[in-house]
């Protein structure tokens, strides 16, 4: 007999991952359903080229039709790794936000919600350049109706911004055009905010919603840490069994201001565990 908390767990969770478009971007939804997700995350090519997307009409209505019957979402597409918005470089610049609007109306044709993008890095332009480099970048796309660019948390290594809630915040405030975010817990975790324990995961969205607004957050990558806290290192491990651990992964899960709030894993696969392991944790810890 399942209990009140499992059915929440069934249909009130959105829980899914990073998915594979091998084969056609509607594949994706297969495996994502696969894994017992009902959301989830693509890139629309490879992400350490410059590529614009190439998806036919009859592949985005086929990946529109598969998601309604499956009643899976929302989607993210995750945006190039060379794109950077907080460069100083016009060559860069120009190539970061000609990337940005292809994914844009690639999220557009797909009726995917959400474009994900990490604010790059400044390259010695400084830090209050760097964040009016990536608004004024943002502000260059024409975004589509039904599109949302959401800015990403970072690990904040070398002179990446975005591992400071300030930093999305005044990206947020600088752009004229209406961002949102998505929290990466082991970004955050490596950043140096505590999400190890109960007190400190209340504490880090306590200050997430006074920096930034948790209004703003539309998503989350739920990966744990495989590195200490503060070190800035960006490397991502199964729910639980990381630095950020089980007590820290389950109040997460379980904060009351997240539950509706979609959750997209980026886990490795090692140690014979999946994301379809990691996504039955999740389940657990919300049944819990």
């Amino acid at each position: 007999m399942s209990t009140d908390a499992d059915a929440n767990a069934d249909t009130d969770l959105r829980v899914g991952a990073h998915e594979s478009i091998a084969g056609g971007v509607y594949n994706a939804v297969d495996d994502v359903v696969d894994d017992g997700g009902n959301c989830g995350q693509i890139f629309t090519h490879s992400p350490q080229v410059w590529q614009a997307p190439n998806i036919d009409d009859e592949e985005a209505e086929r990946f529109r039709s598969t998601s309604a019957e499956h009643d899976v979402g929302p989607w993210v597409i995750h945006s190039s790794y060379l794109v950077n918005l907080c460069t100083p470089k016009p060559d860069l610049r120009e190539k970061s936000v000609e990337s940005m609007q292809a994914e844009v109306d690639a999220a557009a044709a797909l009726d995917v919600p959400y474009v994900n993008v990490h604010l790059g890095a400044h390259t010695g332009a400084g830090v209050e350049q760097g964040l009016d480099n990536a608004a004024s970048a943002l502000d260059e796309l024409d975004v589509p109706d039904g599109v949302t660019v959401l800015v990403e948390s970072d690990a904040g290594s070398g002179t990446k911004l975005g591992g400071e809630f300030e930093h999305l915040a005044a990206v947020l405030d600088r752009s004229a055009q209406a961002l949102d975010v998505c929290l990466d817990t082991a970004h955050a975790f490596a950043a140096g905010y505590d999400l190890s324990t109960a007190d400190g995961v209340r504490e880090t969205v306590a200050e997430l919603d006074d920096v930034v607004g948790l209004e703003h957050l539309q998503c989350v990558h739920l990966n744990d840490s495989k590195h200490a806290r503060g070190t800035n290192k960006d490397e991502h491990a199964h729910v639980g069994e990381g630095h950020i651990g089980e007590e820290g992964m389950r109040a997460f899960v379980n904060h009351e201001e997240l539950l509706d709030v979609p959750l997209v894993l980026e886990t490795p696969t090692e140690n014979g565990k999946s994301f379809a392991w990691n996504i039955d944790r999740v389940k657990g810890f919300r049944a819990d």
